[in-house]
Formats: structure tokens, sequence, C-alpha cells
């Protein structure tokens, strides 16, 4: 064979390589789509995922108990008014994940417009609320209670189900072509800068942040090619930074400046919390002190029902009992993910991808704060810190992907 017939072959031999996606999992999905004989049928859902929802959220709850009575006392005068309260709204939560899982994933892509834009219309219409603290962050949209706005949501939470659901389909009917500028990467900023704008305007950057990260993951795994999700998000930070600097927003410059140098100056300011932090996570220790024996709870460190749980969590049961509960959460995405690959079709595998992004990604961030590798970003620890909007729409999501879990194939 001379040498020009021996190109070819090579040639033949490797070129149909090159026209495969980059991500084998939906690629396995999208051939079991177009070879499947009839729709699959509703079965059972996936025990193992439900199993870890439901030990995370346990857990989560004895935490927060032990984290927040302190401070319930202190504030509201009943040392069990956090727990309470997240109880009730784990038995929401908890409904809603078991009626989710009954319903057929598809109704959210056909309603997905309707909670994109419906979305916005709240948190826009959050700009018009003061932040009660006086921080200026514009987030919560408030429901009056006998003439008292005491009931309040936030529709970033929704918003995030929302982002999930479009990128899901977007991807799912443009699997074949998210090579093109047109297609892998146009739709996808068209539905993000006006979420952005509306996270600056709030003061949310924490919120924008969890967005961006769970829509880039989705548009890696459907086939983006990366420079352009850098690109992406490259110009929606740089315009929020100059946004945030025209408005004098200096809050960022601090937090940078406390991360930096956590432990030194006067710690009763800005960085008292970072601070109170680590001083926790340090006296935990291998083993921790036992639950419920934390001492930073007692006023020293705020928001320890809140963002800073994991605080608690690891004075309280030292590095040992950290690391199991983020072995639970590596379990919990393990088994997301897994039953993504096993999705009947395009748009549940990429909606499964999506929602256990938004926890992997929320889990990280939180521990990344907490434990000052990160600047504070203010982000709540997924089915652990108090929380009713956040917490309802966490355990619905699972719902959903449960739902998925239902019409997988079975192995």
């Amino acid at each position: 064979m001379d040498l020009g017939k021996r190109r070819s072959v090579i040639k033949k031999k490797i070129s149909p390589s090159k026209s495969k996606p980059r991500h084998s999992a939906i690629e396995e999905v999208s051939q079991r789509e177009e070879s499947a004989q009839e729709a699959p049928k509703r079965g059972r859902m996936d025990i193992s995922f439900f199993f870890l929802v439901i030990v995370l959220q346990t857990i989560g709850l004895i935490m927060l108990f032990s984290a927040s009575y302190v401070t319930a006392l202190h504030e509201n005068g009943n040392s069990l008014y956090y727990i309470l309260r997240q109880s009730i709204f784990v038995v929401v939560g908890l409904v809603a994940m078991i009626v989710a899982s009954y319903i057929d994933y598809h109704f959210w892509q056909r309603m997905k417009w309707v909670i994109y834009l419906g979305g916005l219309a709240l948190m826009a219409l959050a700009l018009i609320y003061d932040s009660p603290n006086g921080s200026g962050a514009r987030r919560w949209v408030y429901l009056p209670t006998q003439g008292h706005s005491l009931i309040s949501f936030q529709p970033s939470e929704i918003m995030k189900f929302a982002v999930a659901i479009i990128c899901a389909h977007l991807i799912a009917i443009n699997y074949k072509q998210m090579g093109k500028l047109k297609y892998g990467l146009f739709p996808f900023a068209i539905i993000l800068v006006p979420i952005a704008g509306l996270m600056v305007l709030q003061r949310h950057m924490s919120g924008l942040i969890l967005m961006m990260l769970i829509l880039f993951t989705m548009m890696f795994v459907g086939g983006s090619k990366i420079r352009w999700f850098v690109t992406l998000g490259i110009a929606v930070v740089a315009l929020a930074v100059l946004f945030l600097m025209y408005k004098g927003f200096d809050y960022i410059q601090v937090r940078l400046a406390n991360w930096l140098d956590p432990l030194s100056g006067d710690l009763r300011g800005s960085k008292w919390q970072t601070a109170q932090s680590l001083y926790a996570i340090g006296s935990g220790g291998l083993m921790g002190v036992g639950l419920g024996n934390s001492t930073q709870k007692f006023l020293y460190l705020s928001e320890p029902q809140n963002d800073f749980i994991f605080a608690i969590v690891c004075e309280e049961l030292g590095f040992v009992g950290a690391v199991v509960i983020i072995l639970l959460f590596v379990l919990l995405i393990y088994s997301g993910i897994s039953i993504a690959m096993r999705a009947p079709d395009k748009f549940g595998c990429m909606l499964v991808i999506g929602l256990v992004a938004q926890i992997g990604w929320q889990a990280l961030l939180n521990i990344a704060v907490v434990t000052n590798s990160i600047p504070n970003t203010g982000i709540s620890l997924p089915f652990f810190s108090a929380g009713g909007t956040a917490l309802t729409m966490q355990l619905a999501q699972m719902g959903v992907i449960l739902s998925v879990s239902r019409y997988c194939r079975r192995d």
C-alpha cells in the first residue's frame, strides 16, 4: 500500500471520532433515546437517592436545633423558634418532593417560559422592598400578615430552577449543534443577562455566582466550547464589577481584604464573623466537642443557624463528622449523576445535571466561605441552613430528580 492510500485509510478511521460529542454520558442518552421503540413507562423511584436526601435532611434538622437554640432564645424568646419553623418547611418540602416525583418531568419543559418570566417578575418585584437589616440587599418579597411584613421568600430560588429547566430544554433540542455559536452560546447568554442585571440590582452576588455555575456546568456537559462560557463569565463579572464600582458598593473590597487577612487587626468589625467561624472549626479538632456543646453559638458566631451552620458542625462533630457530611453530599451528587446517565431522554438527563449541580456548587461554596477558602458570599448550606423558600424548593427539586428516576432504564 502506497503512502497516499495509507493516509486515506487512517483518515477514515479517525474521522468518526472527531464528530462525536465531547461527553459520552449525554451521547449515550441520545443514542438510547433515538433507538427507543416506545416511550418509557413509569416505575419506582430511585430509593438510594431518596434515602440520601432523607439522611441529609435529618442530620440538617438535628444540627439546626443544636446551632440555633441560643440565638432563637436571644432574638425571639423561644429556643425552639428556628427548629419549629424549619420543621414546618421540611414537612411542606417533603410533601412537595413526593408530589413532584409523580409528576411527569416533561411538564416542567412545557412550563419553562412561565417559570422563567414569572421568576424574573418576582425578582424585579423584590427591588421595591427595603432590606430589613439595613444592608441594602433587596432579595426578598414580603407578604403582609395582619398589617406586618412577616412572611418573605426569595424569588432567586425559583430562578435557579428556571435556569436548569431552560438550559436542559435548549441542550435537548440543539444537542448536535452545541458546537456552533448560534446554539451553544447565544441562547444561554440571552437568558443569563436579565438574571445578572436583576441580581446586581439586588446586591445578590452569591446568587449570581451560583446561577452562572449552574448554567456553565450544563453548557459544558451539553457540549459548548469551553472558551465560550469562560468568555461569557468574564464579561458578566466585569460588567457586574463596573456597575458595583459606579454605584459605590465598596463592601466587596472590604470582603476581599477580610478574606486575605481574617485574623489580624480589630476583629470586632467586619472580620468578626469569619474569625469566629475559624475559631469554631479549630476548637472542634478531630472528633469535636460533642453534639450540643458548641461555645461559639453562644452569640459569638453570627448566623449560626444559617450561612455559618457548618462551622458549628465542625466544632461539635469535629473533622470526622464534617467529612462524613461532605461525603453524604458527594454520594447524593454521584447518585444524581447516575440517574442522569440512565435518563430516557436528553432533557431528563440535563435537567438532573442542572439540579444536582445546584446542590453541589451551593454546598461547596458554603463550606468554602465558612473555612475562609473564598471571600464571604452569604450563601446557605442545602438541607441544613434555616430558610423556608430555599429548603422547600430544594426538596421539591429532589422530587423532580426522583420523577426522572422513575422513567430510567433498569440495569
